[in-house]
């Protein structure tokens, strides 16, 4: 191979690199049949470590309605969100007086799933409450 081919490749190969997030790399030039002088490969890669951000958070909310019974919420905060029976009576209490209150905050998944358990076990048990998810501040 052209001495400026190689170059060009090299290069080629560098760019790659470059784009993938490799920050450190060493090449040894030599044909493919010849033997490596150290006996390692070719190319030692050092990848950058990946760069993780906290998902984001939703609240899980309940809202206020003239019809569930207090005892029922109590009884929701404590079996879906594991509050104690004061952490649930202060929600609770923050709910009927305030028209909603916040039972919880998780990722997004978590809470559309403890979202949807409420509301289903709610209209199983024949009440309106109410649960939704909102993005926290």
């Amino acid at each position: 191979m052209p001495s400026n081919k190689r170059q060009m490749c090299l290069s080629d190969i560098k760019n790659s690199f470059n784009e993938s997030g490799i920050v450190d790399w060493h090449i040894s030039p030599r044909l493919a049949n010849e033997p490596s002088e150290d006996g390692h490969s070719d190319l030692a890669v050092q990848t950058a470590p990946p760069e993780l951000k906290r998902p984001p958070l939703y609240a899980v909310v309940l809202l206020n309605d003239d019809y569930t019974p207090m005892e029922f919420v109590i009884e929701i905060l404590q079996q879906y969100f594991a509050m104690n029976l004061d952490q649930a009576t202060q929600v609770m209490l923050t709910v009927h007086y305030e028209g909603k209150g916040v039972a919880g905050v998780y990722p997004r998944d978590i809470a559309e799933t403890k979202a949807n358990q409420v509301n289903n076990y709610a209209r199983s048990q024949g009440h309106p409450l109410l649960c939704q998810i909102e993005p926290k501040d």
